[in-house]
């Protein structure tokens, strides 16, 4: 599975802890600069996390519309490993049941 994280400076152990729950292809983004507000979701990527403690209300409006459009997962937590991981395992369950349906 392959994560886009968005908001934060630096991920820290969050990235071992992603490979540990799954995600083999995790990108980053930090939200900060202002082409961040045109960025498009790569085609590979299976689930949008959203750090909200990290990143405007601008920026959410625009990652949820470009979820939708998509057709991405997207999900909202804290920088705190502890609020990321319930909402991961929800949505990794989620893809997998998912992806079982479809094959």
């Amino acid at each position: 599975m392959s994560i886009l994280v968005i908001g934060g400076d630096n991920l820290g152990n969050i990235t071992e802890k992603l490979k540990q729950n799954g995600f083999k292809d995790i990108e980053h983004i930090t939200g900060r600069k202002k082409d961040a507000k045109n960025f498009k979701i790569p085609g590979h990527i299976d689930l949008v996390m959203v750090l909200v403690d990290f990143v405007g209300h601008q920026l959410t409006k625009i990652v949820k519309e470009e979820s939708r459009r998509s057709d991405v997962k997207i999900a909202f937590s804290k920088r705190s490993w502890i609020h990321m991981e319930k909402k991961i395992q929800e949505c990794a369950k989620e893809l997998t049941d998912n992806k079982k349906i479809a094959i």
